[in-house]
């Protein structure tokens, strides 16, 4: 079995093709660099690098080796960080976030566990629109959000929230006069459409392209807000899927809110950056879990 020192040496030199600066990454001579690299190459019984005068290359067999360990080795990393933190006192701040009014009590509920589990830790609660969901996320300003999935690009944790569809169409629209409706009816009537910084695998599930049966869908106008969409709806611009907690928490005389009979139930829980899986996230994802069981 390869040391950890041997896994690092190589890795880095196969990342920085300079036995010079791997030296000084590692904080070794480059003598010592090329001692374990020579002993792993006599290990394995061929060559790792080309070397001459001028550049370092891998070989086949030590791309492939590259291709094999790194995953290993940052698993190793992701473990040793997980129990170093294990062994600490979940303190510091953690910013939690809601994207959407009836996102907010599955959000308080997490929060109350998490601070009665962890007491050290403080806790900021924010709201974010939209338009600035997944900056949020990315800049660092938020931690963890409970949001709407699919939310491509971050990790997820377990579903906490769970809806039917409903097609939020104008009050005076024919389709407002219908017990329910099927997603066939999408390629009959423009679409409003989410933000353009909006996930894009969000809105593929929300407003799709193409109906069951691949009929196109036609694209309304874009809205900034989830309001403003509503609003582009109740103008007859066009309609949108939903989810039913919008009866209760958007009600408005100018809009009806149909069911959606052959669609998929709307899911939603926690997304996080996965570079930012610490302690901390790890866990208030399990207190938002726990605090929500009851309610799947």
């Amino acid at each position: 079995m390869l040391e950890r020192h041997e896994i690092e040496t190589f890795l880095t030199l196969a990342e920085e093709l300079h036995f010079g600066r791997t030296a000084e990454r590692l904080g070794v001579t480059t003598g010592r660099v090329s001692h374990v690299i020579k002993k792993l190459e006599r290990r394995i019984g061929a060559p790792l690098f080309e070397r001459t005068s001028r550049v370092v290359r891998l070989t086949s067999i030590g791309r492939q080796l590259t291709d094999d360990l790194a995953p290993l080795a940052a698993q190793m990393e992701a473990a040793v960080r997980r129990a170093v933190e294990a062994g600490r006192k979940v303190t510091g701040r953690l910013r939690v976030a809601f994207l959407g009014e009836w996102t907010a009590p599955v959000l308080l509920r997490a929060v109350a566990l998490f601070t009665e589990r962890h007491p050290d830790c403080e806790v900021e609660v924010q709201e974010v629109q939209l338009s600035n969901s997944r900056a949020s996320l990315v800049d660092g300003s938020v931690d963890v959000l409970i949001a709407s999935y699919p939310f491509d690009g971050m990790a997820r944790g377990p579903v906490l929230l769970r809806e039917a569809r409903v097609l939020a169409v104008a009050a005076g629209h024919p389709l407002a006069r219908e017990e329910s409706v099927s997603l066939e009816v999408l390629g009959d009537h423009p679409v409003v459409q989410y933000p353009s910084v909006t996930s894009a695998e969000f809105k593929r599930d929300r407003t799709p392209t193409h109906t069951p049966s691949g009929r196109p869908v036609p694209q309304g106008p874009a809205g900034g807000t989830f309001s403003e969409m509503l609003s582009l709806v109740a103008m007859g611009k066009g309609v949108l899927p939903v989810g039913e907690h919008s009866r209760t928490y958007y009600p408005r005389p100018d809009i009806a809110y149909v069911p959606i009979r052959d669609a998929p139930p709307i899911e939603r829980g926690p997304v996080w950056r996965a570079t930012n899986t610490t302690a901390r996230v790890r866990e208030f994802v399990r207190a938002a879990a726990d605090s929500a069981s009851p309610l799947l």
